[in-house]
């Protein structure tokens, strides 16, 4: 589906307008298929920052405010706070309006729609843009993000096709490809590709700060180090929500790696250089025909 048969929003409301929030609303009005963005968060500093930087219209301190008139909604806070903001919002939340959300994980963020949304299920959509950065907030925020990258959306049994279908083309409008999933299908699959690569930058930086040497060791750290942590620049309470709401995927991921992690412990002890050669070289082709075919130069 291309932008120009996409229906435009008249007034899109965005709950944390950061980087993925941001980027959504900056992809939609560069396609020129929004009028009026709406920024509603915590800080009413971060939202006056969206504000100042173009990335919303105008703010709302309250939903009642925020939801007046909306045609689309799009949850881009943490995962942690989609009970809050669902029960917050239910009351005031019309029957026409469209839902969605943007979290990494989606078992937590089905259990609190059908808590708080269950009178609104035909509209609610979730789905998750496969896409970010270390950088966090309305700053980091660009039009462009989504271009070339996956969208994954895990519809609802009770979901409206027409509302799914929608939901679909604004995203495909932000330039991305749209996928299909089931719930646990996800978040099984980002456990392993995501939440777990995560979760071990963030141990080896945390290791690593905490030694006696530390600042020996990161004056040393080059190109190498550099790329395996950057993810551990990313955003702190988002990471911990996401861990925590996958953590029984993510805790079978972390004992599959711990095997990988043994072995790889017995070669290094035997002096294996042989097996320990095949085992890189193995993992050297896995990973460059996953980049060419993802990433096509």
């Amino acid at each position: 589906m291309t932008a120009a048969i996409v229906t435009p929003v008249r007034r899109l409301v965005v709950c944390g307008a950061g980087l993925i929030g941001g980027s959504f609303a900056l992809a939609l009005k560069a396609a020129g298929l929004v009028e009026r963005v709406v920024g509603i968060g915590r800080t009413r500093a971060s939202l006056e920052r969206a504000r100042e930087l173009g990335v919303v219209d105008e703010i709302a301190l309250d939903w009642p405010t925020a939801l007046a008139g909306a045609d689309v909604v799009l949850l881009a806070m943490p995962v942690g706070q989609s009970n809050d903001v669902m029960a917050a919002m239910a009351p005031h939340l019309a029957a026409e309006t469209l839902v969605t959300d943007a979290g990494s994980t989606k078992r937590d963020v089905i259990e609190a729609i059908y808590a708080h949304l269950d009178g609104h299920l035909g509209q609610v959509v979730p789905a998750h843009p496969i896409a970010g950065a270390e950088k966090s907030g309305a700053d980091a925020a660009f039009a462009t993000l989504y271009r070339g990258r996956n969208v994954v959306v895990t519809p609802l049994p009770e979901n409206d096709p027409a509302a799914v279908q929608r939901i679909r083309a604004l995203w495909e409008a932000c330039g991305a490809t749209v996928r299909e999933m089931s719930p646990q299908d996800h978040d099984r699959v980002f456990a392993a590709v995501s939440h777990l690569p995560h979760l071990l930058a963030f141990g080896l930086v945390h290791d690593l700060a905490g030694r006696a040497n530390a600042e020996q060791l990161f004056s040393f750290a080059a190109s190498g180090f550099r790329d395996f942590t950057r993810i551990a620049g990313s955003h702190p309470e988002m990471w911990r929500d996401i861990c925590l709401a996958n953590r029984h995927a993510l805790l079978a991921e972390l004992d599959q790696y711990l095997g990988e992690l043994a072995y790889l412990r017995a070669l290094l002890m035997s002096g294996d250089g042989d097996r320990l050669e095949t085992l890189f070289g193995e993992a050297r082709e896995a990973r460059n025909r996953w980049a060419e075919k993802t990433f096509p130069s």
